[in-house]
């Protein structure tokens, strides 16, 4: 493999991609489109949960119970009902997702020592913002009841009495529990899988379908120095959308880098090589550019996006479908993002993932290089 010839190849693309506009754009403007798409408008945080309440004891028992959700970030009090077809219509409407229903001799059952119920009715629709908001709310009322009983307990033998357990809870690596912390460094994985094997599968199908390989195949170029030379300004292009990314991640979005830079970066080379390799077998084979952009999406976007362990924990999935989570390569680069960004580990930890990374790049690459022939048929 002679580096001039490789070189020649190269600027051959990175000209070609100077001159198509269309090109440019999506190797760095998507990038910084979808970060921002996906940053703002993709959270898991729920915070301000519309509540509607109807207090049938309007008692100073009740309104302290009340003051307790007021008092809450996770809920926002929407209203206050009189009646059950008030609480449906506000459901129904989408005005509130929760309603709390305190019934009527709920202060005297409370002074009576008796176990009171108290109605929570959630809109089931969105599971997960359900199912958090019940969490929210289960954890309101047991402090809510600990102060009871601590009050009753006090009346009775006429002393302070404090709870026997106080958790202090101490939250590492993201304190503050915000969702984008660790969203931002999958994003970067997975856009960059996505792109960067979308850049790729088009370059050998256009020499193809454009009757320029006949060209290339009678010049004394290679079959490796040809793929190398067109990965060359791909990969380029891919560690600029990875700066820009680290960039967008510390100063836009507030995402803590903990880690080493270099390894970060590092990291993110061998995984680049790995998917531009890919997006080059796939425009290898298939010969055509619709197919090849079309077959790029498929095996990278949506194994990336739901495989990957980016947004949905892989040790929740099915059997079967963890089994194949292993074959993602984006599983083990979502891994060492977020290990080195929120975590600030280094390979000492990370090893298994940077190797599994350098082995995708290695097999991609070789298999492009392997598969490419200087014919004809």
């Amino acid at each position: 493999m002679k580096p001039i010839r490789v070189w020649a190849v190269a600027r051959k693309e990175f000209l070609h991609i100077v001159r198509d506009p269309r090109s440019l754009g999506m190797a760095v403007a998507i990038p910084m489109l979808l970060l921002l798409l996906f940053g703002y408008a993709l959270t898991l945080d729920v915070d301000r949960v519309p509540t509607v309440i109807w207090d049938q004891s309007e008692s100073h028992v009740s309104r302290n119970l009340i003051a307790r959700f007021e008092g809450s970030r996770y809920f926002d009090i929407a209203a206050h009902i009189q009646n059950y077809r008030e609480l449906e219509r506000a459901i129904d409407t989408g005005e509130a997702l929760a309603a709390l229903v305190i019934p009527t001799d709920f202060a005297g059952q409370l002074e009576a020592g008796r176990e009171t119920p108290v109605q929570l009715i959630v809109d089931g629709s969105d599971s997960n913002t359900a199912g958090i908001a019940i969490g929210y709310t289960e954890t309101i009322t047991q402090g809510f009841s600990e102060a009871i009983a601590l009050a009753q307990l006090q009346r009775q033998r006429g002393q302070t009495a404090e709870a026997p357990l106080a958790v202090e809870p101490r939250v590492w690596f993201n304190a503050d529990l915000e969702s984008r912390n660790y969203i931002v460094p999958g994003l970067i994985a997975v856009i960059m899988m996505v792109i960067a094997a979308l850049l790729t599968s088009l370059t050998v199908a256009r020499e193809w379908e454009r009757g320029t390989m006949e060209q290339l195949i009678s010049t004394p170029v290679k079959g490796p120095e040809l793929i190398v030379g067109k990965l060359l300004p791909y990969f380029v292009i891919g560690m600029f959308d990875v700066l820009v990314a680290v960039l967008m991640g510390e100063f836009l979005f507030g995402v803590p880098l903990r880690g080493n830079v270099a390894l970060l970066f590092g990291m993110a080379a061998i995984f680049l090589v790995g998917a531009l390799s890919m997006g080059m077998l796939i425009s290898i084979v298939t010969k055509g550019q619709l197919l090849a952009s079309q077959l790029a999406m498929v095996t990278t976007f949506l194994p990336s996006f739901l495989l990957s362990g980016f947004m949905y924990a892989i040790e929740n999935m099915p059997a079967p479908l963890q089994v194949i989570t292993h074959i993602v390569p984006a599983r083990y680069f979502v891994n060492l993002l977020k290990g080195i960004y929120l975590k600030g580990v280094g390979l000492e930890v990370l090893a298994l993932e940077a190797a599994l990374l350098a082995l995708f790049g290695a097999v991609m690459l070789t298999l492009a290089i392997v598969k490419f022939k200087k014919k004809l048929v």
